[in-house]
């Protein structure tokens, strides 16, 4: 298959659907075909790319060519998907693709009833809109892919093209995948918010606070990147000092209350961590488990 010949169709002209047909586009790829649920957001799409017609509906968008993306909110994935199968929209040469990180290629079952190959590729990234002469969004980063055979060998070839880096999971660890990123992005978000609050407690806003931080934040996260995440730990927990973490608990509670629990359930799971290691003071580590228990 000649990749550079290969004319595609965006089902879903929000930033995702817009920024991959830019891009796919600088590469060779042929915009041919948008539909969205705003005619407006269609057109701007296909502007954008420089080329592409844009159709009233989904039906007719997915009948132009054979590589067909779905870049809808999640929850319209698997309807459009069954508009499209039920009303002509696939064949046996079709290769269907959705861009949700939480849900796999199983949505697009009725996509593959009709022959189409299916899979999904999820974008390790958030994307901001669309302006004219920007970098790619996508060199560099990672994306993951998973789906049939003929669907996955596609999107490494869009993958590559894009200047990505591909990856492939099981299409059943779909949903643990998509949990990890968002612990790693979001709840990450959460845990410097905690640790911001706290040092506003201390006196500092967040606009001092935060270049307080960064640099632990980072050399943290070279540790993780050098060396794993259980080797990467340090801390009163990792030395099993008790009484530092009852001095943090104790100002916590009284201070601050509302993050007592969020401590004590981050502190049980560290705890869980340092103890992996094998050196761990087993009194300390009691002492430990008893601190974080309390209140929970």
């Amino acid at each position: 298959m000649n990749i550079s010949k290969k004319k595609f169709c965006i089902i879903g002209c929000g930033r995702l659907g817009v920024c991959l047909s830019v891009f796919l586009a600088d590469q060779g790829f042929i915009p041919a075909s948008f539909a969205s649920k705003s005619s407006d957001s269609a057109k701007h799409a296909a502007a954008m790319a420089g080329k592409g017609i844009v159709y009233k509906n989904a039906i007719t968008a997915a009948t132009a060519c054979d590589l067909v993306f779905i870049t809808t909110p999640d929850t319209q994935i698997e309807p459009v998907c069954d508009q499209i199968a039920k009303g002509g929209g696939f064949t046996e040469d079709s290769v269907v693709f959705h861009l949700s990180g939480a849900l796999s290629s199983d949505v697009l079952k009725t996509a593959q009833q009709t022959g189409a190959a299916t899979g999904s590729i999820h974008p390790l990234q958030a994307f901001a809109p669309y302006t004219r002469g920007q970098k790619s969004p996508f060199l560099g980063i990672n994306i993951s892919l998973e789906g049939s055979d003929r669907a996955v060998a596609l999107g490494r070839e869009i993958v590559d093209a894009l200047g990505a880096n591909s990856f492939t999971i099981p299409t059943q660890a779909k949903t643990i995948y998509h949990a990890a990123a968002v612990v790693a992005s979001n709840y990450l978000v959460t845990l410097e918010h905690f640790a911001l609050s706290l040092l506003k407690e201390a006196g500092l806003e967040e606009a001092v606070a935060y270049p307080i931080l960064e640099p632990l934040i980072q050399g943290t996260l070279n540790n993780i990147k050098a060396r794993g995440s259980v080797d990467a730990l340090t801390g009163p927990v990792a030395r099993g000092d008790d009484k530092i973490i009852s001095c943090h608990l104790e100002d916590i509670d009284k201070k601050m209350p509302q993050f007592s629990q969020l401590y004590r359930l981050l502190g049980k799971h560290t705890l869980e961590i340092a103890a992996s290691r094998g050196d761990l003071d087993p009194g300390a580590k009691e002492k430990l488990a008893v601190l974080f228990k309390e209140g929970v």
